[in-house]
């Protein structure tokens, strides 16, 4: 630093500038190669991604679902504190909605976030909606207008778990969640629990759950929130901020083969933006890559044709 006497002063702030510029520029996105089938990486402080793939295709998010709920359950202001009853299921779930928690028992509102976020707890999060101004069907409603409100244009909402395939939104629009979600340090702090035993009332009971992202476990990766999912119709999903050289990365990973293609999709990731290598993808998870971008090309096809014959009626 000895040079920055020896020219003035605004020089010197303009070349820290430059150099601080050329550190966060992204590498160039062909470098980068992903098994998930729909994916965003962005920055957090804002901008367009630095990297898609099928960005603005809409496809089921199975329980990433879970981080809009938090958002709504947040942004409605209800005391965390606050014990809420369990109530059985006013109707059936779309999926397995096998849970551990008991009929009638009580959780605070905060813990209940919590295990429907890190565990991904879904009678949790139904119990969330249900306890919601309005009930249920108000806090679908919720859904889809704090959707709207986001610029999220390919995304909707039928209920709160992500056990139904109908919910679905875009990579790109996942960005902007995670962007809004991030502002919460509730949310981040929840999403990012290891682990957590949750304490229960009438009757009185525990029970203990686990983060499903393993990454969170790992302080190299600097995990600042998370949240994952899976259905046959979703796949494998993984949305995430992480610390990379500094600065807050999103992660958008939709649609992946196999239990760990998310983690190496991630890892890849990383790799990327500190070395400009995004590494190679396993010729299996290439030709499931390539039967899904098969089916989203005949669905899309379906629906034109069926709004056309609609037009034509």
């Amino acid at each position: 630093m000895q040079w920055a006497g020896r020219v003035p002063l605004f020089l010197f702030v303009i070349c820290l500038f430059m150099a601080s510029g050329r550190a966060w520029a992204a590498p160039d996105s062909a470098g980068l190669s992903l098994a998930s089938v729909n994916a965003a990486v962005a920055y957090v402080d804002g901008g367009e991604p630095i990297y898609s793939k099928h960005p603005d295709r809409p496809v089921p998010i199975a329980s990433v679902t879970k981080m809009m709920t938090a958002l709504v359950v947040m942004e409605a202001g209800q005391p965390l504190d606050q014990r809420l009853e369990i109530y059985e299921r006013h109707r059936q779930a779309a999926n397995n909605g096998y849970s551990r928690i008991r009929i009638g028992s009580t959780l605070t509102r905060g813990d209940l976030l919590r295990i429907a976020l890190m565990s991904s707890e879904n009678l949790a999060a139904y119990t969330l909606a249900r306890h919601y101004p309005g009930g249920f069907d108000a806090f679908v409603k919720a859904m889809n207008e704090k959707a709207q409100a986001l610029g999220m244009r390919q995304s909707h909402f039928v209920e709160p778990t992500g056990l139904s395939p109908k919910n679905y939104a875009s990579a790109t629009d996942l960005v902007k969640l995670m962007r809004a979600a991030f502002a919460h340090p509730e949310l981040r702090e929840y999403t990012t629990t290891g682990y957590f035993t949750a304490h229960f009332r009438d009757p009185r009971y525990s029970l203990a759950f686990g983060n499903t992202n393993v990454l969170v476990h790992r302080k190299s990766w600097g995990v600042g929130l998370s949240k994952t999912g899976y259905l046959t119709e979703a796949g494998r999903c993984l949305v995430m901020v992480t610390k990379i050289d500094g600065r807050e990365v999103i992660t958008v990973l939709l649609d992946s083969f196999g239990t760990r293609t998310p983690l190496g999709d991630a890892g890849r990731i990383k790799r990327w933006l500190t070395t400009g290598q995004g590494g190679t993808v396993a010729k299996a998870a290439r030709e499931y890559e390539n039967r899904r971008n098969a089916f989203y090309a005949e669905q899309k096809a379906a629906r034109s044709s069926t709004t056309t014959a609609e037009l034509a009626q």
